[in-house]
């Protein structure tokens, strides 16, 4: 999520309107097949599946096991994470969208509410472990009460923290921060041991980093960054004020490492791993190249709680599919035990339940479990205009946050509003 930074809220919003009217017919709760399309003349299908190269990994460990056990077989494309949202909305048009295709889960609105899915509410009721899914991808994927999408990879924002350095800094490392001031303190004391050595970093020039690692710090003391309906911007609010002063004062005095006014997201990751940085939020799935003694723990609120950006993947099956059993049979897959444990979990990525947090695999490493349970305690924002806003390197996420940041503080409610207006608009 956090490095897709190019324009793409609206380009689903320019399908021609005979198009999704079409799609919209065969959306019928709960559909089954109309028709036998890909039967491979054996009683087996040959379903086509959609995914981005930004979850190519998980979604080809998928696809591969599934296919392995016999049976209905899945054709997976994957299509360079740019190019998507484009495709989509070409295929939807031309009514030749793939039978399951996967979405970043802050898109999946632009496709609901378009009417690209079939409704499957009554299948991901049924479910046993219903309950313990991702419930943030279940509701950013609902539109007018119906479900339409479930999980389909994870990516959580989550604070990563030296402990050696913080043993250098006289910290404890098994204490990080709890609270947004412990964040500032923390930082600080590692910075004071100069050299090259940086309290944090973060994306200064990047308004998805910054949505996918900021948003959490107002999330985890009950604040919220958008209206129910995500067409009303709050973040001038007394909280995402707070946030702002504190990253002006890390930027001010240098505590933030060199590079950040101007880090567009390219390298944002970089620095951390090696061995320069403090503490800092970054997306969960860097775990794997992180130093050895690299603490990991959420992101608190501004005076306690914590939170997490859910991003990742959701995936759902085409509303124009001849074969929504068999694909919803693979989707169900993906969510079971076998699918969560030997696939996901089995090469450290995070569940998409709850109930499945503490596994065989995370019991190996604690850092594991922190970022499983911590998922049940996130959000995914939701609205149709997302990209424009906020993603959108020309966007009014990333002016205010640069404004206020960056600058003196003093254009933040003109700023929200210009956010409103787009979010709105």
């Amino acid at each position: 999520m956090f490095a897709n930074t190019q324009r793409r809220g609206r380009i689903v919003g320019g399908l021609a309107i005979a198009a999704v009217a079409a799609l919209a017919l065969s959306a019928c709760s709960g559909g089954g097949d109309t028709g036998d399309g890909g039967d491979s003349g054996d009683g087996a299908s040959t379903l086509t599946m959609w995914s981005r190269a930004a979850t190519q990994i998980q979604s080809q460990a998928f696809v591969d096991t599934y296919n392995a056990k016999g049976g209905d077989q899945i054709e997976l494309t994957i299509i360079p994470t740019d190019d998507y949202q484009a495709k989509v909305g070409a295929a939807a048009g031309s009514k030749s969208l793939p039978d399951l295709f996967a979405s970043d889960v802050v898109f999946v609105p632009n496709y609901t509410s378009q009417g690209l899915y079939l409704d499957i509410t009554d299948r991901i009721d049924a479910l046993p472990f219903a309950a313990d899914l991702a419930q943030s991808h279940i509701e950013t994927g609902t539109w007018e009460g119906a479900k339409y999408v479930v999980p389909h990879t994870m990516d959580l924002s989550v604070l990563f923290y030296n402990k050696d350095l913080y043993t250098q800094a006289g910290l404890d490392p098994e204490k990080p921060p709890t609270t947004l001031a412990e964040f500032d303190e923390q930082a600080r004391a590692v910075d004071a041991l100069g050299g090259d050595i940086s309290g944090t970093y973060f994306g200064g020039n990047c308004g998805g980093c910054m949505v996918f690692t900021g948003f959490p710090w107002i999330w985890g003391a009950g604040g919220e960054v958008m209206n129910d309906e995500g067409t009303e911007s709050l973040l001038a609010s007394d909280d995402a004020k707070e946030f702002y002063s504190v990253y002006r004062g890390l930027a001010a005095d240098g505590i933030a490492g060199p590079g950040t006014p101007d880090e567009t997201g390219a390298t944002w990751v970089a620095p951390f791993p090696e061995g320069t940085i403090g503490v800092m939020p970054m997306p969960s799935t860097m775990l794997g190249s992180m130093p050895e003694n690299t603490g990991v723990a959420p992101i608190p609120g501004i005076d306690g709680g914590e939170s997490t950006f859910v991003g990742g993947d959701a995936i759902g099956i085409s509303a124009t599919s001849k074969n929504a059993d068999a694909a919803w049979k693979f989707l169900e897959w993906t969510l079971g035990d076998e699918a969560q444990i030997d696939v996901l979990a089995k090469n450290n990525d995070v569940v998409a339940r709850t109930d499945l947090a503490v596994n065989e695999y995370s019991e190996k490493d604690p850092r594991v479990v922190t970022i499983n349970e911590v998922a049940g305690k996130g959000k995914t924002p939701y609205s149709l205009n997302f990209g424009a806003a906020f993603n959108d390197p020309n966007g009014p996420w990333l002016v205010l946050f640069r404004n206020a940041v960056l600058g003196d503080g003093s254009s933040i409610d003109a700023d929200n509003e210009a956010l409103t207006a787009v979010l709105g608009g």
